[in-house]
């Protein structure tokens, strides 16, 4: 269905485009949600298409509904969404036309049993469907604008859409078609003619250029086509819930529908879960993290509800079994389903074995909660109840929501938020450092102190007021010298900690007064300044002059812009597509982490560095403006995902390079950053890398290093620096044939002591068998001994050890083949004899070795390999 749906289009036209991942570059969505989503800059006007028609099949995710998931039809959470788009060229006519001959001459559905809708007054639409296609006015439907008129939000490109439903049941005539019927009916494919833009007021005008945003559920076409009784049943989904009923034991066909219910959200999750973790996505707290991390937790907790652990065993995890299937489904379409096989089961088994803990602890708990209010009659979970189980049973709300909900219950949300907020209070109240007990004081305070000004944008230095002094987090009236201190001003050039850049470092001053600035941080809408009194007492009211350390905010802004520099030059030379995942300014370095499938080549490194180093050094500068956020966006600043912004941005725009929201400090002008070097890249989490890297003044402390180094390597070796990789590699190699030379010599040695053995061959019937030691062999020349020995018995075996280093043992077997008809295999019988020794090993049925940790047992050992080869041979 899939490949019909992209040859269709590809025959008109059409570029196919692979499915985009499932972390989109848009930062104002957590997942990707809808096919036209990467597409969403070309609709919006922010980028010019590389051509005028696509097609794709693009994977999404939607949680909003996840209670429905396996007790309807056709909700799921992971589905594929084939669409066909127009940017610009063919519009409504067109669009419905090829619609129309795509679902009853490509995928051969009657006519009769097709029902659209347009939108109410889109009479364009209804005309087209009635006067061009030849579809029965009875069977078009005018359907208002909830139901048929698309918005990408409050502004913005929006127009009337026209859905094509299928008709389950046709034989009931159409005189009263009910498109909310969903036994009846099921909506496949929404056409949506972008026609319009949207204002502030709600206002529409027409756009310059319209455009065509298609979409048509896979699953759903599934569904029609294989003719079964939902979206689960199809094979898109259904092996899955086949895997999990087997390990079960269960008879899908005869299952009560709770059971069904489970199998249904373990076959939909899996599929979600292992397409996100092969997009990176990791399971966390936050964020999409967190939305994994939920779907993951589901399938374990319904693997439960129906006895799958009974039937593999409690300590069995189950998740890796049945992503298994989920990812034999999917990896002919997305290949790298199977490439990150590896990382999908391992981040499962993580999650699967501290979420059953969790669930053992928390479910006993909720049991006893539900038996006392059984006894009392109550049908609601106390908040208090719920965060006891969230806060010490790590247990968490929707799943407490979900289990009630399953026994009739509901749980008293506006009490848990209560709960919850008065934890946070507790928290703040039991915080020891000034950077987490202030704000407590300043809670207090708030009403009789103003909020800090902040003057550093544009003012290194500035005459203040002291509002309040702090110690150790509490208001005092007076600090003296060699106090560390927390200060608020009334004003401040000092920037606060934030967006991964440090707080400046300075001074405050007056008559006789000097206290040093070590960090700012910022709490809500005041500045503290952490420092210690140098000389002086310092109280509220005093005034003062603030002077931040120039040196450090010139380094600091340095490395921020070239932060900003980095990250336009991975998007360019290595992926559009990554984006910032955090980052770290300091004086000394910075570091930017960015979500990537793969690691970058050091060809990638050096084109990235040099483009940073071009753009430095073509002295590019810079502009600093306040706009609203929406403005910032639809310009093209890049925000970082998962940051709150306030309706009114900062936008840092260096022309032509990047364009990004940020309220941190930076240079005028590319060129004052001066250099840039990139210090290391490696990876951190499943799908996000780190670059570490220095600029500006901070170079001159990384090279500074580096000489050193050098110069000491120069004058161990007596070489020249540009001397010193021939040198090393000559050393290298003539320690490689000095080691050679030495394996050969213990080899030679192991031969000698080892033809001293021979003598003490016994013979078993027509065999001939040698357990011995060789002291102080290691294993390589123990192995080589061992064939040479074998060689000279003939039939027979041998059976060496030997102990090369303290508390670490060696063994070998090599057994002819005479011996291997008899039934004896060397793999097998050297690791039965090492983990009498504390080890184990294998290896051919010929010759094997093995090793283990006990010395003390290699007597023991040696005689029972000696017993079992007689009893074996005899």
């Amino acid at each position: 269905m899939r490949q019909k749906f992209l040859d269709f289009y590809a025959q008109r036209g059409h570029q196919i485009v692979e499915s985009a991942s499932l972390v989109p570059e848009d930062p104002t969505v957590l997942l990707t949600i809808a096919g036209m989503l990467p597409f969403k800059p070309i609709f919006l006007g922010q980028r010019s298409p590389e051509f005028k028609r696509a097609t794709s099949s693009q994977k999404c995710i939607r949680t909003n509904d996840i209670e429905n998931v396996g007790r309807t039809a056709r909700h799921q959470t992971f589905f594929e969404m084939l669409g066909n788009f127009s940017f610009g060229d063919y519009f409504k006519e067109q669009a419905i036309a090829w619609a129309w001959e795509l679902v009853t001459q490509g995928f051969g559905f009657p006519p009769e049993r097709l029902v659209v809708s347009v939108f109410q007054e889109d009479d364009e639409a209804y005309g087209i469907w009635k006067d061009k296609i030849g579809v029965n006015p009875k069977r078009i439907k005018r359907l208002g604008e909830d139901d048929n008129f698309w918005v990408s939000g409050p502004t913005g490109p929006c127009g009337p859409c026209s859905e094509i439903y299928y008709d389950f049941h046709p034989e009931k005539g159409d005189k009263e078609i009910d498109l909310e019927d969903d036994t009846r009916f099921i909506e496949f494919y929404n056409l949506v003619f972008m026609q319009y833009n949207r204002d502030l007021d709600g206002n529409l005008t027409p756009l310059q250029n319209k455009n065509i945003d298609t979409g048509m559920g896979l699953e759903r076409m599934a569904q029609i086509l294989q003719n079964v009784p939902n979206n689960y049943e199809s094979d898109a989904i259904f092996p899955i819930i086949k895997t999990a009923a087997e390990m079960g034991e269960i008879d899908y066909s005869q299952a009560d529908e709770n059971t069904k219910v489970s199998l249904k959200v373990i076959g939909d999750h899996m599929r979600a879960v292992a397409h996100c973790i092969t997009d990176g996505i990791r399971p966390s707290n936050v964020g999409r993290g967190y939305i994994l991390r939920r779907l993951i937790r589901r399938v374990v907790r319904h693997c439960r509800l129906i006895g799958i652990y009974e039937k593999q065993g409690d300590k069995t995890l189950v998740t890796p079994q049945i992503a298994e299937v989920a990812i034999a489904l999917g990896e002919s379409v997305y290949p790298n389903l199977r490439v990150r096989e590896a990382v999908i089961k391992g981040e499962l088994e993580r999650e699967e074995s501290q979420f059953l803990k969790t669930l053992d602890r928390g479910e006993q708990r909720l049991e006893e909660i539900l038996a006392k209010m059984q006894a009392s009659g109550q049908k609601t979970i106390s908040g208090q109840d719920a965060f006891t189980l969230y806060d010490t049973y790590g247990f968490p709300l929707e799943l407490t929501q979900e289990i009630a909900a399953e026994k009739g219950l509901l749980v008293d949300l506006a009490a848990y938020e209560v709960e919850m907020e008065a934890q946070a209070e507790r928290s703040k109240a039991a915080r020891e450092t000034i950077d987490l007990t202030v704000q407590g004081s300043l809670d207090q305070l708030a009403e009789q102190i103003q909020s800090t000004e902040f003057l550093g944008y544009s003012q290194l230095t500035t005459a203040a007021v002291v509002e309040v002094v702090l110690v150790s987090g509490k208001p005092v009236g007076m600090a003296e010298a060699g106090t560390a201190v927390q200060i608020i001003l009334d004003r401040t050039p000092f920037y606060a900690e934030s967006g991964g850049q440090i707080g400046d470092r300075g001074y405050l001053s007056g008559e006789d007064l000097l206290v040093r600035i070590d960090d700012v941080r910022k709490d809500g809408d005041f500045f503290v300044h952490i420092g210690k009194i140098e000389r002086g007492t310092v109280k509220a009211g005093d005034r003062l002059t603030a002077q931040i350390d120039t040196a450090c905010r010139r380094r600091v802004q340095a490395n921020h812009t070239a932060t900003h520099l980095l990250q336009a030059a991975l998007r360019k030379i290595v992926d559009e597509s990554i984006s910032q995942a955090g980052s770290l300014v300091s004086f000394d370095r910075l570091r930017f982490d960015f979500n990537c499938p793969r690691a970058l080549t050091p060809e990638d490194l050096a084109q990235v560095e040099t483009q940073v180093n071009t753009w430095i050094s073509e002295a590019h500068s810079g502009d600093t403006s306040i706009m609203s956020l929406n403005e910032a966006k639809a310009k093209g600043a890049i925000a970082m995902f998962g940051e709150k912004y306030s309706e009114q941005v900062r936008v840092l725009d260096f022309p032509g390079v990047s364009m990004e929201l940020c309220g941190g400090t930076h240079v005028s002008n590319t060129a004052e950053i001066g250099a840039f070097k990139i210090v290391s890249e490696s990876g951190i989490a499943a799908g996000v890398r780190r670059i570490e890297a220095v600029a500006g003044p901070a170079i001159l402390d990384y090279l500074n290093v580096r000489d050193a180094v050098v110069k000491e390597l120069s004058d161990r070796f007596k070489a020249k620096p540009e001397e010193l990789p021939d040198r090393i590699t000559t050393l290298q190699n003539d320690l490689k044939s000095a080691q050679k030379e030495l394996e050969a010599l213990k080899g030679e040695l192991a031969i000698a002591k080892s033809d001293k053995l021979v003598d003490l061959a016994e013979t078993v019937g027509d065999y001939q068998i040698l357990v011995a030691e060789i002291p102080q062999v290691d294993p390589e020349a123990l192995k080589t001994a061992a064939e040479r020995l074998l060689h000279k018995l003939k039939a027979g075996a041998v059976v060496l050890a030997s102990v090369p280093e303290a508390d670490k043992v060696s063994l070998v077997a090599a057994f002819s083949p005479e011996v291997n008809k008899k039934g004896l295999q060397a793999g097998k019988f050297i690791g039965a004899i090492a983990k009498i020794c504390g080890g184990g090993g294998g290896g051919r049925p010929n010759l094997a070795q093995a090793g283990g940790r006990d010395a003390s047992k290699l007597p023991q050992a040696l005689e029972s390999a000696k017993k079992d080869l007689i009893a074996g041979l005899g």
